[in-house]
């Protein structure tokens, strides 16, 4: 497996260089953030246990005894469920403040987008495979199964493309951009209505 390698994953790992932030938690969230950021700028066979641990603050043992291997840690990188939970807990009249507000929140918690990986997975087939079907599956498919009206599974994924669109506008122009002087509520009230369109199909 591997994953981008390149410059533009960066603008979904934000909490620093290596080392830097994922050292401030420790256990597991500390072991999630210190993989997402290693499989995001190097190739997935590049990437080892004791550097991630190094990068996290913790020893590698800790990480065998949390998840087991390599690939159950990067299969947990890849699992978009729980930022889909907490994003599409909200009914539709109010879905899309709730979206945007959900997404700004996410990001300064897990110090990095949620959703972005998708968008860099640039490795070879069957990592970028993988990380699609996951996002297809945890959060188009399931928003689309709670629109009503036509075109669900074409708006869902336009909803999906806006997320995706809004997460690269705050990493690109981090940390001096307007967004970054800007109020989560003011970033929903210019951002929600036209999510809020298209959750509604009007």
């Amino acid at each position: 497996m591997s994953t981008t390698d390149g410059p533009a994953s960066a603008a979904f790992t934000e909490d620093g260089g290596p080392g830097d932030g994922a050292g401030a938690g420790s256990g597991r969230d500390a072991i999630v953030r210190a993989a997402r950021r290693a499989f995001a700028l190097r190739p997935y066979a590049e990437v080892t246990m004791r550097g991630i641990a190094a990068a996290a603050g913790v020893s590698p043992s800790l990480i065998v005894k949390r998840f087991g291997s390599k690939e159950a840690l990067f299969n947990t990188v890849a699992d978009f469920g729980p930022a889909a939970d907490e994003l599409f807990a909200a009914p539709p009249p109010e879905l899309g403040r709730h979206l945007v507000l959900t997404m700004v929140e996410l990001r300064d918690r897990l110090r990095g987008d949620p959703l972005l990986r998708v968008v860099f997975s640039l490795g070879i087939e069957d990592e970028r495979t993988l990380l699609r079907a996951r996002f297809r599956e945890q959060v188009t498919d399931r928003l689309a199964a709670t629109l009503s009206g036509p075109d669900a599974g074409l708006r869902a994924e336009l909803i999906a493309g806006q997320l995706l669109g809004l997460g690269a506008t705050l990493s690109l122009h981090r940390p001096d951009g307007a967004s970054a002087r800007t109020s989560a509520d003011r970033l929903a009230d210019l951002y929600a209505p036209g999510l809020q369109r298209l959750v509604d199909g009007t």
